[in-house]
């Protein structure tokens, strides 16, 4: 057999750690990011927003959701928003049950409330808030709840998921009080949010899950295109962060984007 030339080997190394890198390495890693937002009626308060988990049926998920919760209870926040998509894909053969989800999720030890996203819909919308609440996790589906954090009373808004169910932005926020903060899946529901909030997080993108060089994220599956792919946003005095998620979708790959959960300090 005829040797390789020193730069296709060259190449098929360097292709061979980048495969690496995108099957075994990125997607079972884990950072966290952290943003310092001012706010006066939110001083002093911190809230982590964990979104896309996509836990399939296999033993090292297991590993993987533990070591997501783990990395959560070490941040010691007020408040844990958890941002939907918590089953893997649509069907009952390809996710870990939403029950045994839940009773990971339920060894946060802060406070915790969570919408549900387009994949918990697919897998079975009922089905999946059942599991969270059965767990006392609260699963807002446009509505809202008050929460009393470190004395100071917030509203917290949630919408059902913009693709797969039928999100009304007006109901969740019926009667709310302020500050108030607004939860969804999908960020191309920023855009219907007229009124004032103090803070708004997303999820729904995975960041683009795989990022080209030079090009940015390979395919964003939202109708706002790359707008809100990732990170924080202003809009008319609204910020929103976009989280990169946890987990993968359709592939289970992950390139130039490290899986993360979101610490928001208010100061």
């Amino acid at each position: 057999m005829k040797k390789l030339p020193p730069l296709l080997k060259i190449l098929f190394i360097l292709g061979c750690f980048l495969l690496i890198d995108a099957v075994v390495y990125e997607p079972y890693t884990l950072k966290t990011t952290k943003y310092y937002i001012t706010n006066s009626q939110l001083k002093g308060i911190k809230i982590l927003f964990a979104a896309d988990f996509h836990i399939a049926p296999y033993k090292w998920e297991e590993w993987r959701l533990q070591k997501i919760i783990e990395a959560i209870n070490n941040q010691n926040v007020d408040l844990v928003i958890l941002g939907g998509d918590y089953v893997n894909r649509h069907s009952k053969t390809s996710t870990m049950p939403p029950e045994n989800i839940a009773s990971y999720l339920q060894q946060i030890k802060s406070s915790k409330i969570a919408v549900l996203g387009n994949h918990d819909t697919y897998y079975g919308k009922k089905e999946v808030k059942k599991a969270l609440e059965d767990v006392k996790i609260p699963v807002l589906n446009n509505q809202n709840i008050k929460l009393n954090i470190n004395g100071t009373d917030v509203c917290v808004a949630g919408v059902s998921d913009y693709n797969t169910d039928n999100p009304d932005v007006e109901k969740a926020l019926k009667n709310t009080c302020n500050p108030l903060i607004f939860v969804t899946h999908s960020p191309d529901i920023f855009v219907s949010l007229k009124r004032k909030v103090d803070i708004s997080f997303a999820g729904h993108t995975h960041g683009g899950q795989i990022i080209i060089p030079f090009f940015g994220a390979l395919a964003v599956n939202t109708d706002s295109g790359r707008k809100y792919t990732y990170g924080l946003f202003h809009k008319n005095g609204k910020p929103m962060v976009v989280s990169s998620g946890l987990g993968t979708s359709v592939i289970p790959v992950r390139f130039n984007n490290i899986p993360e959960i979101v610490v928001v300090e208010f100061e």
